[in-house]
């Protein structure tokens, strides 16, 4: 069966990313591609790598042009997709790539976003450990995915084994985070700037404002962490793409190096896209960029008493795109690698 697919925001980098991987698909034919203020222009023009899509004119964002298609991807600023989604009731899935459906809670909607609070959907990270199982398996049955933020899931990947198994304790995690721009999407922004961030690395959202905080705590919370606690700080580092995380949680009393490393293989061992690092090593971003693969090492920090856990993702891949594609396999119960690729680009 080939599934028809609608991609809104189309002319930004997630959109971009979206399409991408969409187009070595097999069982997807995209159909439609929107923007807003792009409408009416060739999608090429927007996205010049994207050659086997160049017959696709960008499309007026609307609900009446998203219906119709087996699949929709909303690919929109934070706070914009809300107002689509109830009006695609008859599409059978739905996968949004903002925030409007990722938080459980409208408190945390409320002090980190603003504005209409929207039900949560299945969130789209299948190898998330929840309440002893995988997120994927509400991904199976899912007809409304939130895609994850990719800070927010490169830290709750991170960390939600040692929660789960009850080797470090959440309240007291410390997560520094060196981040590509293009997590900021393609709208033109003075701090993005090359000549602002060449050369340079900026932090922002310091001090607890991050809006991927409650996210964060969100599924560690679902991982078992009763009281969660988290100094998080991002920090724009010149390349376009990546993330390198580097979190930190103290050791629960009694534990064995041995239990804590096998927190981690226990969680990931039979996965294909999070591969834990032998001992001793640890991520480059450049390892991961184009694939949808995570890679964690992991180091027990005894003078400190803390675990030490370092993430490198693409934050349009694994971070954003790839996710969402990986739990639409899922959810349509095509083989969950479909069109994803575990291989890096390098140099």
């Amino acid at each position: 069966m080939t599934y028809s697919v609608a991609v809104s925001g189309a002319s930004g980098y997630a959109g971009g990313e979206i399409l991408r991987l969409l187009a070595g698909h097999p069982d997807i034919e995209i159909r439609t591609v929107t923007a807003h203020s792009n409408a009416g222009q060739p999608l090429i023009q927007h996205q010049p790598h994207l050659r086997s899509l160049a017959h696709l004119t960008l499309q007026d964002t609307t609900p009446e042009i998203l219906a119709g298609h087996d699949i929709v991807f909303l690919a929109l600023p934070h706070g914009q997709s809300g107002q689509y989604t109830d009006a695609l009731e008859d599409v059978p899935l739905v996968i949004d790539a903002g925030a409007d459906h990722r938080l459980t809670s409208r408190d945390s909607w409320d002090a980190f976003y603003g504005g209409d609070f929207h039900e949560p959907w299945a969130y789209g990270v299948p190898e998330l450990l929840v309440n002893g199982g995988k997120q994927r398996d509400a991904l199976r049955t899912a007809t409304r995915i939130a895609a994850p933020g990719c800070n927010a899931s490169t830290v709750s990947l991170s960390l939600t084994p040692g929660v789960a198994a009850g080797v470090i304790d959440p309240s007291d995690i410390v997560a520094v985070l060196a981040v590509g721009p293009s997590g900021a999407g393609k709208s033109l922004k003075t701090n993005l700037l090359a000549s602002e961030i060449l050369g340079s690395a900026n932090p922002y959202a310091v001090g607890g404002t991050h809006r991927h905080i409650p996210e964060i705590q969100q599924a560690l919370r679902v991982a078992g962490a009763d009281d969660v606690r988290i100094s998080f700080t991002p920090v724009l580092v010149p390349m376009a793409r990546g993330i390198l995380a580097t979190s930190t949680a103290p050791i629960v009393d009694g534990v064995s190096d041995a239990e804590i490393r096998a927190a981690w293989e226990n969680a990931y061992g039979d996965e294909t896209f999070v591969h834990l690092l032998p001992e001793g090593q640890f991520p480059r971003t450049a390892d991961v960029i184009g694939a949808n693969t995570a890679l964690i090492g992991l180091a027990i920090d005894r003078a400190a008493g803390r675990v030490t856990v370092v993430t490198a993702v693409d934050n349009l891949v694994k971070g954003t795109a790839g996710a969402a594609i990986q739990s639409m396999n899922l959810a349509l119960g095509l083989p969950e690698d479909r069109a994803l690729s575990l291989n890096g680009v390098a140099p």
